[in-house]
C-alpha cells in the first residue's frame, strides 16, 4: 500500500441476499482499491459485511458511489476511516477459495457476480492468507449440490481466474473438507524446483536435447515411459558421483517444508510418487520425513550410468497405482487422499484422488485437477485445505518460532 493511500472500512448491513457481495464490489472496482481484508456474518438472516480497502482516491467520492448503489438494493452502509474486523459464519454446503497476488476488488466483483448468477449464496467471507499470497475463503451455500452442479461452479470460476490472474479453488465443505489424511506429491517441478534429469543433462552436455523431450512429454506429446528411456539414453557414461552434486543443488519448491511439516501435524501420511530418480529423491524424503517414496532407479555399472533405469518404470499409470496402495496400507479411503503434480503424466494420479491439485501445472492436468494453483509457492495448498496462515504461524512459534522469507514480486 502506497503511503499516499487512505485505508476506509465500508460496512454494509441489511437482510442477507444473492448479490450484495457482487454489488459492493463493482462500486469498489470502478475506483481501482485494493482489498486488505474481508469478513461477513449473517444472524438471523441480517448481513454485516465488512471490506477493508486500501483507497488510492478521494475516499469522500467513493462513499458517494457506495452509498447510492448500496441504496438501490435495501442495503445500508457506513463508511469510515480506519481498520475494523467482522467475525462469524454459519453453516455452507460449499467453501470457495481465492488466492491471489494481489486479489484486486475487480477480481472478487467477478467472482461473486458469477455466484450471484447462479444462485450462491455467499454466507461468509474470511481472510485466511497474508503471506505469500492473499487468501480469501468464502463460505456458500449452493442451491443444489449436485455434481453437475458443483462442475459448472467450478468451470464459471476457472474462467474468472484465468482472465482476473488468480487462483479458484471449490470444495464441499463440513468435516469432509478436513478429512484428508494422505497426500502425494510429483517432485520434479512440484516438490523441488526443476527437473533433475534436465540437471543431470547439463553434466553430459544434452541439456537442450533433453529439455525439449521431458517438455514434450509433460504437454502429453509423447508416451513416458519411452520420453524417459530416451532421455536416460542420453546420460550413459555419466559418473555417478554427479547424481550426489545434483542432489546437493536441489532446491525445494518455496513453501514445501511449511507444507510437509504443517501437515504432519495434523497427521497426515505424506509422500511422494515421481518419474524422477531415487538415488536424488531418497535424501530429501529422509530430510523432510516422508512416509512413502517412489521413483525409478538408475542403473550404474562400475561407477558410470549405463543409460538405463532398473525395474519398472513409475510413469503415468503407475503413479495412480501407487497412490492407491499407500492409501491401501495406511487404511486412507480414496476420497481421503490428495495428489499434487504439474505434468500429464499426473493426470491418472489427480483423477484418483480425492483431491487434485495442479500446481504451476501444464494444460492437459489443469483441465481434469480438482484445483489449479498459479502462484510458485507450495503451502498455498494448505489454504486450498482449510488451514490458515495463523494457524500455520501458531503452530510454528510453538515449536520456536516464525520467519517470512521476503518474496521477490
Amino acid at each position: 500500500m502506497s503511503t499516499s493511500d487512505t485505508t476506509v472500512l465500508v460496512t454494509v448491513t441489511g437482510p442477507d441476499k444473492p448479490g450484495v457481495t457482487s454489488v459492493l464490489l463493482a462500486a469498489l472496482s470502478h475506483n481501482g482499491v485494493s482489498l486488505l481484508d474481508v469478513e461477513q456474518v449473517v444472524i438471523r438472516g441480517r448481513l454485516t459485511l465488512g471490506v477493508l480497502v486500501s483507497c488510492h482516491t478521494d475516499p469522500e467520492d467513493l462513499q458517494d458511489q457506495l452509498e447510492d448503489a448500496m441504496a438501490s438494493i435495501g442495503m445500508n452502509v457506513d463508511v469510515e476511516i480506519g481498520p475494523n474486523s467482522v467475525t462469524g459464519a454459519k453453516l455452507s454446503t460449499h467453501a470457495v477459495v481465492v488466492l491471489g497476488s494481489p486479489v484486486t476488488a475487480r477480481a472478487f466483483s467477478a467472482i461473486s457476480r458469477k455466484l450471484a448468477e447462479q444462485g450462491v449464496n455467499i454466507d461468509s467471507i474470511r481472510g485466511i492468507a497474508d503471506y505469500p499470497v492473499t487468501g480469501l475463503e468464502l463460505g456458500v451455500t449452493v442451491p443444489s449440490a449436485d455434481a453437475d452442479t458443483e462442475t459448472k461452479l467450478r468451470t464459471t470460476l476457472s474462467v474468472v481466474a484465468a482472465k482476473e490472474s488468480v487462483d479458484i479453488a471449490v470444495e464441499r465443505a463440513g468435516l469432509a473438507r478436513r478429512a484428508k489424511r494422505l497426500i502425494v506429491f510429483d517432485v520434479d517441478s512440484t516438490l523441488i524446483q526443476g527437473e533433475v534429469i534436465e540437471m543431470l543433462a547439463a553434466h553430459a552436455g544434452v541439456e537442450d536435447e533433453v529439455r525439449k523431450v521431458t517438455e514434450a512429454a509433460m504437454r502429453g506429446e509423447l508416451d513416458f515411459a519411452e520420453s524417459l528411456r530416451q532421455r536416460v539414453a542420453t546420460l550413459a557414461g555419466l559418473d555417478a558421483s554427479v547424481i550426489d552434486e545434483v542432489a546437493d543443488r536441489t532446491e525445494l519448491t518455496p513453501g514445501a517444508r511449511t507444507t510437509i511439516r504443517t501437515l504432519r501435524r495434523l497427521g497426515f501420511r505424506c509422500g511422494v510418487v515421481s518419474g524422477g530418480f531415487r538415488q536424488v529423491i531418497e535424501p530429501l524424503a529422509h530430510e523432510l520425513e516422508l512416509d512413502f517414496v517412489q521413483a525409478n532407479t538408475l542403473e550404474i555399472v562400475n561407477g558410470k550410468l549405463t543409460g538405463k533405469v532398473v525395474g519398472e518404470i513409475v510413469d503415468r499409470e503407475a503413479k495412480a497405482v501407487m497412490l492407491r496402495r499407500f492409501a491401501a496400507e495406511t487404511g486412507v479411503p480414496m476420497e481421503q487422499t490428495v495428489a499434487v503434480g504439474d505434468g500429464a503424466n499426473d493426470i491418472d494420479m489427480l483423477n484418483a484422488a480425492g483431491l487434485g491439485i495442479a500446481f504451476n501445472a501444464k494444460p492437459a492436468l489443469r483441465e481434469v485437477a480438482d484445483a489449479a494453483l498459479s502462484h510458485p509457492y507450495l503451502d498455498a495448498i494448505l489454504f486450498i485445505l482449510g488451514v490458515t496462515r495463523d494457524e500455520v504461524e501458531a503452530a510454528d512459534a510453538l515449536d520456536g518460532g516464525v520467519r517470512r522469507v521476503p518474496l521477490g514480486r
